[in-house]
C-alpha cells in the first residue's frame, strides 16, 4: 500500500531535509542528530502555553508528538520521527503547522 501517510513515515535524506528547511522559518538541523529544531519566544508565560497547547492537539490528531521544553516566554521545539530514524514529512508538516500557530 502506497500514499501519503506512507510518505510521511519514509525518513527524509539530507538533500530532501535541507529542501524542507528552506520552506519553514528559522528551523534548522539539530546538532549531532537525525532532526529539526527552533526556539519560539513569545509575549509572556500564557502566549506559550497557549501554542503548546494548540500544538498538542494536532499532535494527538497525528499521533506525533514532539520534543519540547518550555520555560516562561520560550518554548524549545525538536522534531524527529522516532520510528524512522529521522525527520520525516509528519515532522515538516508539524514545523509548518507550528510556524503558523506561533
Amino acid at each position: 500500500m502506497t500514499g501519503k501517510s506512507d510518505m510521511a513515515m519514509t525518513k527524509l535524506d539530507a538533500d530532501a531535509r535541507r529542501q524542507a528547511l528552506a520552506g519553514l522559518n528559522g528551523w534548522s538541523e539539530a546538532a549531532g542528530r537525525e532532526a529539526i529544531c527552533k526556539t519560539f519566544q513569545f509575549k509572556d508565560f500564557n502566549a506559550a502555553f497557549g501554542f503548546m497547547a494548540r500544538v498538542a492537539l494536532l499532535a494527538e490528531k497525528m499521533d506525533h508528538h514532539p520534543e519540547w521544553f518550555n520555560v516562561y516566554n520560550k518554548v524549545e521545539v525538536t522534531l524527529a520521527t522516532h520510528d524512522a530514524g529521522g525527520v520525516t514529512q509528519k515532522d515538516v508538516d508539524m514545523a509548518a503547522f507550528m510556524d503558523a500557530a506561533g
